[in-house]
């Protein structure tokens, strides 16, 4: 799993991404609420930044699985190595806002994203108000 460095736009693009890939299914409606919020530009990324991201950590988990095991599972050491490359609370805070939106936009929360929602929020202490607005 390539690393990125701590807070920047790309270890926070990538949190995201895992949100939405957690459920092995990424909605239309997801991208398009990112998109609403301009989540590319909220982390700092180029416009085709965030695509990239997601790419590449598709990648990486299709490179890091074993025969037969669903590529977005993580273990617990992967999963604590890729939220501690975030730890500004600031950064924290709008990555959950839009891992929240994104995960909420086609109005089905899967158990996968559920359970990475609440660890995002364990792990890093923060909570993302209702209806955060990203800037």
């Amino acid at each position: 799993m390539r690393s990125y460095p701590r807070n920047s736009p790309e270890a926070a693009a990538r949190v995201l991404a895992l949100l939405l890939i957690a459920d092995g299914n990424v909605c239309r409606s997801e991208i398009q609420a990112l998109e609403s919020l301009d989540a590319s530009a909220a982390l700092g990324l180029a416009p085709d930044g965030f695509a990239s991201i997601v790419q590449g950590l598709c990648e990486d988990l299709m490179l890091s699985a074993s025969a037969g095991e669903w590529p977005c599972s993580l273990d617990e050491a992967t999963l604590a190595a890729l939220l501690g490359e975030v730890d500004e609370p600031a950064l924290r805070r709008k990555v959950l806002a839009l891992a929240s939106a994104a995960a909420q936009a086609d109005r089905h929360l899967a158990d996968a994203e559920q359970r990475l929602l609440d660890e995002l929020r364990t792990r890093w202490q923060v909570d993302a108000p209702s209806g955060a607005v990203v800037s």
